[in-house]
């Protein structure tokens, strides 16, 4: 049984008129003027750290 590090929490928010998405481990992702587009980048980090832990 692997011992369960902190997961990772993505948000996104907007600074103007684009949309960042942030990760509780720190990470930040490139600003975009699409949300969706942000929401992908955090999905894309999330899938990204799932496959290299444990």
């Amino acid at each position: 049984m692997h011992a369960q590090s902190s997961p990772h929490t993505t948000t996104t928010s907007e600074r103007g008129s684009f949309a960042l998405a942030r990760c509780s481990c720190g990470w930040t992702g490139p600003a975009r003027r699409s949300r969706d587009r942000a929401r992908t980048d955090a999905a894309d980090h999330l899938r990204t750290k799932e496959g290299t832990e444990g």
